[in-house]
C-alpha cells in the first residue's frame, strides 16, 4: 500500500473500533487513578459509533475523516470527544477533495490535527497528554518522509508508543490528572495510550 485511500481509512476506523473495544478495560484501568475512569468506555463507544456511521460509498478521504470527527464530538463525553473530534476534523480539512493520501498528505493531516488538539486543550509536549504520543509520531513521519508508507507508519506508531511510555514519570499539567499534582507521577497517560492504539491500528492496516 503506497497511499491511504478512503477505503483504507475506513478499514482503519473499523480496526480502531475493534482495538479500542478490546482495550476498553485497560484504558479504564489507566484512567482510574488519575481521571474519571471513563476513557476506555468513552473511546470504545465513540469509535463504535464512528464505525457504524461510515459511508461505505464515500471516496473522499476528507469526508471519511470528517464523519469520524462529527461522530466523536456528538457521542464521546468528557475531554476525549472534543479533543479527538478536533484531531479528526482538522485532519479532514487537509484531506478534503482527495481520494488518496500520500505519506506527505497524511503527515500534513496529522500535523494539522495535533495543532487543533494543542489549540483546544492548551497542552504542550511534556504535559502528560495525548500530545506526548502524537508529537513524536509526527516527527517520525517527517524523518522518514522518503520511506515506503507502511514502513513510515510503523515507525510513527513505534514513536507514539515510546512517547506514551514516557508519560509515566511525568507530572500532569493538564486535565483532571493535573488536580492530583505529584500523585499523577507514576501513571501512564490514558489519552497518550489511546492515541498510540489508533496509530498502531493504522500501521497494521497499511501493512496488510
Amino acid at each position: 500500500m503506497n497511499v491511504l485511500s478512503a477505503a483504507a481509512l475506513k478499514d482503519w476506523i473499523n480496526k480502531a473500533a475493534d482495538v479500542l473495544d478490546a482495550q476498553k478495560a485497560y484504558l479504564t484501568e489507566l484512567d482510574a487513578p488519575i481521571g474519571d475512569s471513563d476513557h476506555g468506555a468513552n473511546m470504545a463507544r465513540g469509535f463504535a459509533a464512528a464505525k457504524a456511521k461510515l459511508d461505505q460509498n464515500a471516496t473522499d478521504a476528507g469526508a471519511v475523516l470528517k464523519s469520524v470527527a462529527m461522530t466523536l464530538i456528538s457521542t464521546v463525553g468528557g475531554a476525549s470527544g472534543p479533543l479527538y473530534g478536533t484531531l479528526f476534523l482538522q485532519a479532514a480539512g487537509k484531506a478534503a477533495g482527495k481520494t488518496e493520501l500520500t505519506l506527505s498528505d497524511w503527515t500534513s493531516c496529522l500535523e494539522a490535527g495535533l495543532a487543533g488538539v494543542v489549540m483546544r486543550g492548551k497542552a504542550e509536549l511534556g504535559d502528560k497528554t495525548m500530545v506526548d504520543a502524537l508529537t513524536p509520531a509526527i516527527a517520525a513521519l517527517k524523518e522518514h518522509a522518503s520511506a515506503p508508507l507502511p514502513e513510515a507508519l510503523a515507525i510513527s506508531a513505534q514513536s507514539a508508543e515510546l512517547g506514551m511510555q514516557a508519560t509515566t514519570p511525568l507530572l500532569a499539567r493538564k486535565g483532571r490528572a493535573s488536580y492530583l499534582g505529584e500523585r499523577s507521577i507514576g501513571h501512564q497517560d490514558p489519552g497518550a495510550t489511546s492515541s498510540y492504539f489508533l496509530l498502531q491500528a493504522l500501521a497494521e492496516v497499511a501493512a496488510s
